[in-house]
């Protein structure tokens, strides 16, 4: 007992220590230099209230209430919980039981003068009869004096923590969603009015021709490019109509709703939100800190290697104290009648010397799958990275595209003014109106869906950033209304309080951290 003592005082602890991965991410994004770009300041918490739009405020605010990607993610962090409330167990006497049982004994006896079989059978029922009645208690601890246990506790507590990351990684995305969904609607209702605008144009234009030709000026050949023009631009709107639709019923999913009119909150019609001018987006050293994914690949690196000293610590001899006491009696209203006291105590081990075969195997398995882990979280920082600068070269040059496009719709515009101003005059043909009325529509239509894909970058760029998780620090995993219904289920003590699991997720980090061995970590069991 005093060396099991000293050992766990001095963290006698078999398998690596997890050593945190290290990274050498580059000094500054490639494009920091860009006036339009802030890497001396951290990204927004609550990056879409920049975009303006109170309806985009509204529909996120909805959507971390109300989506069940979220809600299941949540659930998944109390499952985690439990998960680590069972490894802390392990640490305490692993066996306590009531035991109980009771016994008929029958011992023939061969009847006088009989043989063979139908002796014996006659002989039972002339046989014997007992009852044997016991009641009593056993307990068994294995001491923890490799640390098996503790390294199970340490995978738990980082398992805990990735469930938190994982959490916070489909709060990014959600997020992210509603934005680009809400882009995407904002941009069709934008092609839309551009749709609407050219009908607009291009029924004047074939009122033009039709009183050109009812006049003789021109062939009905004028009159049949108008109207085909004309009824091409207007099957573009039921074909922008089903998209819109389609935008508003993958937010309705977004918000946890059934497909229903969201007309309430984001109205009929309304026009791309407001593109930043300036961003701010940090180093590329804040996305270990920032990224959930980055934080769950490290934490489920982390997990793993202690797994490896749980694998390990099964080549070691198991150190067990068990003990049990009980009585037993002929009839069960004897137990309690004064009856002598039977009990048991003493250590034992067990050393499976036969097995190395396949306990070195399953140590080398561990370490393995602990490598795959760290490649894993590398990669994820290389993709991280990789997801910025995607973002932010799509958002700056996209810009430059829009200042351009621009000024060729302010051309072309002019362009069908001055073909129109021609024809109606006779100094030119319909064919210069309708060129110039199609390149119209192009210019118009494209601006559109740049300054739509531009607002999209922006959004990728604040969701590769790992942005608007911060907006849940302080609220639980859980819903209260999800907590009652399981508590109606399930006895779950204290376990499900939301101050409960802000604990044990606190005690978890801290854990995490390195500390000295006069300092052991202390475990206590939840119930």
């Amino acid at each position: 007992m005093c060396v099991a003592w000293s050992c766990w005082l001095s963290g006698c602890l078999v398998g690596p220590g997890y050593v945190r991965p290290e990274s050498a991410p580059p000094p500054a994004w490639r494009d920091a230099g860009d006036a339009a770009v802030a890497s001396d300041a951290a990204p927004p918490e609550r990056w879409w209230e920049g975009f303006g739009d109170p309806a985009l405020v509204e529909l996120v605010e909805r959507a971390y209430a109300e989506n069940l990607s979220l809600r299941a993610a949540g659930l998944r962090v109390v499952q985690a919980q439990a998960r680590r409330a069972i490894a802390i167990g392990s640490l305490f006497p692993q066996e306590q039981a009531a035991t109980g049982s009771f016994e008929r004994v029958v011992r023939s006896e061969n009847a006088a003068g009989g043989s063979g079989a139908s002796g014996v059978l006659g002989g039972i029922g002339a046989g014997r009869v007992t009852d044997a009645w016991q009641i009593g208690v056993r307990s068994a601890w294995e001491i923890d004096l490799w640390g098996r246990f503790r390294r199970a506790i340490e995978a738990a507590d980082a398992e805990l923590l990735a469930a938190v990351a994982d959490y916070d990684d489909v709060l990014v995305s959600r997020v992210a969603e509603v934005g680009s969904t809400y882009v995407q609607l904002r941009l069709v209702d934008e092609r839309l009015a551009v749709a609407r605008d050219n009908v607009d144009v291009q029924r004047e234009s074939l009122r033009i021709a039709r009183v050109r030709f009812e006049s003789g000026g021109t062939s009905e050949l004028d009159v049949a490019q108008a109207a085909a023009l004309l009824h091409d631009t207007e099957a573009r709107i039921p074909q922008l109509e089903i998209e819109r639709r389609q935008a508003v019923n993958a937010l309705c999913v977004l918000l946890g709703l059934p497909v229903q009119d969201l007309g309430p909150v984001v109205g009929d019609a309304g026009r791309l939100p407001e593109i930043p001018a300036r961003v701010a987006v940090g180093v590329p050293a804040d996305l270990l800190r920032r990224r959930p994914d980055v934080r769950a690949a490290e934490q489920r690196a982390a997990a793993q290697s202690a797994r490896i000293g749980v694998a390990t610590a099964d080549l070691l001899p198991a150190f067990r104290i068990a003990g049990s006491i009980g009585v037993s009696a002929e009839h069960a209203r004897k137990l309690f009648e004064g009856q002598p006291m039977a009990a048991s105590f003493g250590p034992s081990f067990e050393w499976p010397v036969l097995n190395y075969g396949r306990l070195i195997n399953d140590v080398r398995l561990q370490d393995a799958a602990f490598e795959e882990q760290l490649t894993t979280w590398a990669e994820t920082v290389l993709v991280a990275q990789r997801e910025v600068e995607d973002a932010l070269i799509a958002f700056l040059l996209g810009r430059e595209r829009a200042a351009r496009l621009a000024e060729s719709v302010a051309a072309a515009n002019r362009a069908v003014e001055l073909s129109l101003i021609q024809y109606r005059e006779g100094a030119t043909d319909f064919t210069s109106v309708l060129t110039t009325q199609q390149a119209k529509l192009q210019e118009d239509d494209q601006l559109a869906v740049v300054r739509g894909a531009v607002a999209g970058a922006v959004v990728s760029l604040f969701r590769s950033l790992g942005g608007g998780w911060e907006i849940a620090q302080g609220d639980d995993f859980v819903p209260a209304a999800t907590r009652a219904a399981m508590r109606e289920r399930t006895r779950w003590g204290g376990l499900l309080a939301p101050e409960a699991r802000a604990r044990d997720v606190e005690k978890a980090r801290r854990d995490a951290e390195p500390r000295p061995w006069w300092k052991p970590r202390v475990w206590w069991p939840r119930w």
